[in-house]
């Protein structure tokens, strides 16, 4: 079984990428029950001009179709917004790991409340990387998370 702190540096890499593309440093990862990386992928709403194209949504849409998302566990460097969250919810992803949820504040209180397993790691590298990026980049990140 893969390591959570490998898990996240799947996602951490993706959040990466994606800053260095112009894009919004969020990055996220499917993991099935055994640890295996099912897809990856990185916000993408500026490079894709797709304001649906959340890292979560990426890494979903990488992993293909699945016949069943039960024992799986998405990984994202953020705390999932509320459309992410639906979209765990609605296919049934078990596990949510978080790499920071100072910066943002998503639905995770909520997946937890219906069944799914919330791991928050608050991790300081990540929160720096966000932090930085809302400071360089207010009006985008504002545009992300649906504010004016």
């Amino acid at each position: 079984m893969t390591a959570a702190s490998d898990m996240l540096a799947v996602a951490v890499e993706e959040a990466r990428m994606g800053l260095a593309e112009g894009g919004i440093p969020i990055g996220a990862a499917l993991f099935d029950g055994d640890g295996r990386l099912l897809g990856r992928g990185h916000n993408r709403r500026v490079q894709d001009g797709d304001a649906s194209m959340h890292a979560e949504t990426s890494a979903f849409r990488n992993a293909g179709r699945q016949r069943s998302y039960r024992g799986t566990t998405m990984v994202t460097t953020l705390s999932p917004c509320w459309y992410c969250s639906g979209l765990v919810r609605q296919f049934g992803i078990s596990n949510v790991l978080i790499g920071e949820a100072t910066t943002f504040y998503g639905g995770h209180d909520w997946l937890a409340e219906h069944g799914v397993g919330i791991t928050i790691v608050d991790d300081p590298s990540l929160i720096e990387l966000m932090t930085a990026f809302i400071a360089e980049r207010p009006e985008l990140w504002y545009e992300d998370i649906g504010q004016d």
